[in-house]
């Protein structure tokens, strides 16, 4: 497989703590997403570190939109991007936050492991995506009951109602789809109840939240001008089987300079260098729709 040289890496600043004396309520966090199957924390991060979140992204997603096969798209105008975890310099502030390491204590046990790390972005002439789930709902939610991997969104902008904004049918994440199209897809008829259900997210830069996957969702059309990039981290629990979708890679000397707590939350495997990441998380259904590369050039949001 031919090795990642478009450009160097950026190992990993060291962590700061953002909240380091808000203790976190773990009924709450339990309750909202065994609940909803959503939950959200304002202002987690400082405008200043998102934005330089916004400028690591915006360089990846150049690099993908000139890589054949470099970009999954999720309808028109909208596309996501599997990054290395080594080229976001702050990835150590956003595996480290305590609200996020305090919802994965919470939900997944304290064994969970960071096995996507990704980003999402719409622009305009982005259409509404049809109500689905990301992955079919495993053995271990439902039959046991239990959710075993979240999904945390962070808004690289400040979002508009204009923007094709995420909406969320809460409650979802229990819904029986088993006879639905790769159990992901609810059938048109039972549209008009998700739409009902709906709560539509319109997030700031520094806000951050956490969702099950399972949790049936839609990104809406957008009527803005501007993009609307997402970062995303996927995290499961030991039994979750996420991780095959995915491939996670850190150079051996990235690993080396990494600080052993963020290494052992990182289900990665130690290249010598970095390799293009075959996309595995196709989501059929959704890669409908021409992707304007003229419309979608990455935009930098101003520093706060």
């Amino acid at each position: 497989m031919q090795s990642v040289q478009s450009a160097p890496s950026v190992v990993p600043a060291p962590s700061a703590d953002p909240r380091p004396d808000r203790p976190e309520d773990v009924a709450a966090i339990m309750r909202g997403l065994y609940g909803d199957g959503f939950i959200g924390r304002p202002g987690a991060f400082p405008r200043e570190l998102v934005a330089r979140i916004a400028e690591d992204v915006a360089v990846l997603a150049a690099e993908a939109l000139r890589t054949p096969g470099g970009i999954v798209p999720r309808g028109p105008n909208r596309f996501y991007v599997e990054v290395h975890p080594e080229r976001l310099r702050d990835l150590p502030a956003l595996v480290g936050h305590p609200w996020i390491a305090a919802v994965c204590d919470a939900v997944l046990g304290e064994d969970w492991r960071v096995v996507e790390i990704g980003f999402d972005v719409l622009g305009p002439g982005a259409a509404d995506q049809p109500w689905h789930r990301d992955f079919a709902a495993p053995p271990e939610t439902t039959r046991g009951r239990r959710l075993n991997s979240l999904a945390f969104n962070m808004p690289l902008v400040d979002v508009g109602d204009d923007m094709g904004p995420l909406e969320i049918a809460p409650g979802t994440q229990w819904d029986d789809l088993s006879d639905a199209p790769k159990g992901m897809f609810p059938p048109e008829s039972s549209w008009p109840r998700y739409q009902a259900l709906a709560q539509r997210k319109t997030p700031r830069m520094g806000d951050v939240s956490a969702r099950s996957a399972l949790t049936v969702h839609r990104g809406t059309a957008s009527r803005s001008d501007r993009q609307r990039p997402v970062l995303v981290l996927g995290i499961d629990a030991p039994d979750a089987r996420n991780g095959e979708r995915h491939d996670l890679q850190l150079t051996r000397e990235a690993e080396r300079r990494m600080a052993p707590e963020l290494r052992r939350r990182l289900r990665a495997r130690i290249v010598d260098r970095l390799e293009p990441i075959v996309q595995a998380h196709q989501i059929e259904g959704l890669d409908t729709g021409r992707v304007d590369v003229s419309r979608m050039t990455p935009q930098v949001p101003a520093k706060a």
